[in-house]
């Protein structure tokens, strides 16, 4: 969690994995896929894998997750807390190698029911449920009291895709 301006926060995570496809069993829709250690996993491919036959061992399986956060203090509170889910999702064409990327968002406003300036915890109470945040910035947590709000999105996004195996040069 970063501080961008006092009462604002950001944060990101961002990974990404690839690995090779080393198997294929088309009758159960397995894939062996083997990472750049050698340690091999296998996954099965559900029914909404649209173009699994365009697989081919050696294809790339290319997997990128971000999660990222934003939240504003709002000082006094007042509104209503509140809780709005968004999806969006995305695949590939037909024809296409297999590809898919899923985003969630989820829009909140917060109150700020408890605040421990000893453990620096923050206990959030949503329109769902009620959490505990960790503040690691003190000057951040100054600013923070019982009966402030914390108005924010939290987004989480999944993207897979298959990439073709390099060309093998003839010689």
């Amino acid at each position: 969690m970063t501080a961008t301006a006092p009462g604002e926060f950001v944060g990101m995570v961002e990974a990404q994995v690839s690995l090779v496809v080393d198997a294929i069993d088309k009758a159960t829709r397995a894939l062996v896929l083997k990472d750049d250690q050698g340690e091999k996993m296998v996954i099965t491919a559900s029914d909404a894998v649209k173009n699994f036959d365009q697989i081919k061992v050696g294809d790339q399986v290319v997997a990128r997750y971000t999660q990222t956060l934003v939240m504003a203090l709002k000082k006094g509170g007042g509104d209503l807390r509140v809780r709005i889910d968004s999806n969006d999702q995305a695949a590939a064409k037909p024809g296409d190698k297999p590809a898919a990327a899923v985003e969630k968002d989820v829009a909140f406003i917060a109150d700020v029911q408890a605040v421990d300036r000893k453990t620096q915890m923050i206990t959030l109470r949503g329109a769902r449920k009620t959490m505990k945040l960790k503040i690691k910035d003190p000057e951040q947590l100054k600013l923070i009291n019982k009966g402030d709000q914390i108005e924010g999105v939290y987004s989480e996004a999944v993207a897979v895709s298959v990439v073709p195996a390099a060309a093998k040069k003839a010689q």
